[in-house]
């Protein structure tokens, strides 16, 4: 057992900061409130003095797929011989090894989503995992939580001459994965009453079936203010779930987001202009979408954007002005909805995994330092 004992903790599960003690037993938050009682044998981490937080979270990223400071041997993010490829599990190519993956615990981002890049049309699923561990299987939050799929130039650059040349064709090849997906589905349900009209086994139909039957969004990279919509017009003919991922041009288009209602992944921000699609990158984007009453997280694309640098980008957010307290739900509880791992992680209460971040400061701030990390209550940085 572990007590982090006289922090001010901000649980961001609605009140705000507190001096308090946190009780840790198991991996999990025992207890939280003042003056604990501590238990015999009890190590005692002082925060007397320091901030308390949830672990962050970043729901957007490709690290352990795309490995640091490594060519063709450390990227497995795009599978190149297919547009449409949903069967592939991103948790198949995670190297926990990733040097990235320690970078980000020690700047107190505990779980990330990750997951196939964004070259193809339909890429394969995420899988959210914290960021330590030495197997994936044991750093798994939940294993999918997502399909991903593409609009705007990744998909055209990467398959130009290979049958997939323009926007309409990625619509296209979507609509049409889905609409094969939507009679692979009703077969298999007639074959329930019928077993001669099971169809023959299909491993892409197959993946995508929790998409069409709407228990796995799509997590549809979009930055273009029309691919925003083509993914939103896709979703409503579909009934699918959605979430949006990039939103660069997303201020453009306030309306069909708030009539859309769907998660918005935002970033990242902090680097250069490397693509005609992202000329109207700006941090006030997240602070807008925000004001909107939309449901914010800000994502580094990592390794786009070292993990490290969330915290900054959500600080950078607050500058171009969004409100402070939103910009802490962008990158603790808000990705923890966003990729439907609420039940664990995101915010500090009874019952959910002991990743706890301790810092001098506010950590939005430049010069605040992280001195403590725990992830399901292990000390890790």
């Amino acid at each position: 057992m572990r007590l982090v004992q006289n922090g001010t903790v901000t649980t961001m599960a609605g009140e705000g900061p507190a001096i308090a003690d946190i009780l840790i037993d198991n991996g999990k938050i025992a207890a939280i409130g003042e003056h604990l009682t501590v238990p015999e044998g009890c190590e005692i981490i002082d925060a007397t003095g320091l901030q308390v937080y949830p672990g962050f979270i970043d729901c957007h990223c490709h690290i352990g797929l795309y490995e640091d400071g490594i060519g063709f041997e450390g990227n497995d993010t795009n599978e190149s011989t297919d547009p449409i490829t949903p069967q592939l599990r991103g948790i198949d190519a995670i190297n926990p090894f990733d040097p990235s993956f320690k970078e980000a615990a020690a700047a107190g981002v505990t779980t990330i989503g990750t997951g196939p890049g964004s070259a193809n049309v339909v890429g394969g699923t995420f899988a959210a995992v914290k960021t330590v561990g030495t197997c994936v299987d044991e750093m798994v939050v939940k294993e999918a939580v997502a399909m991903k799929c593409a609009f705007g130039e990744n998909p055209k650059r990467c398959y130009q001459g290979k049958n997939n040349n323009t926007r309409m064709a990625t619509a296209a090849k979507l609509r049409e994965l889905l609409f094969k997906a939507n009679e692979y589905s009703m077969k298999l349900s007639e074959a329930r009453q019928d077993p001669s009209k099971r169809p023959a086994f299909d491993m892409k139909l197959d993946a995508m079936l929790p998409v069409v039957r709407k228990q796995l969004p799509l997590k549809a990279h979009a930055h273009r203010a029309d691919d925003i919509c083509t993914a939103i017009r896709i979703a409503k003919e579909f009934d699918l779930k959605l979430t949006l991922e990039h939103v660069t041009e997303g201020q453009f288009i306030l309306p069909q987001l708030q009539a859309a209602n769907v998660p918005l992944a935002v970033g990242p921000n902090l680097h250069a202009n490397s693509k005609f699609e992202i000329r109207n990158m700006t941090f006030t984007t997240p602070g807008v979408l925000s004001k909107a009453g939309l449901q914010v997280s800000i994502v580094t694309d990592a390794p786009i954007v070292p993990l490290k640098y969330l915290a900054m980008s959500a600080g950078l957010a607050v500058k171009s002005g969004m409100d402070h307290t939103e910009a802490l739900k962008a990158i603790t509880i808000n990705p923890a909805k966003h990729l439907g791992i609420a039940d664990r992680v995101g915010s500090l209460e009874v019952g959910k995994d002991a990743d706890i971040v301790i810092t001098d400061g506010d950590p939005l701030a430049m010069f605040t330092t992280v001195r403590t990390v725990l992830i399901n209550g292990e000390i890790v940085a």
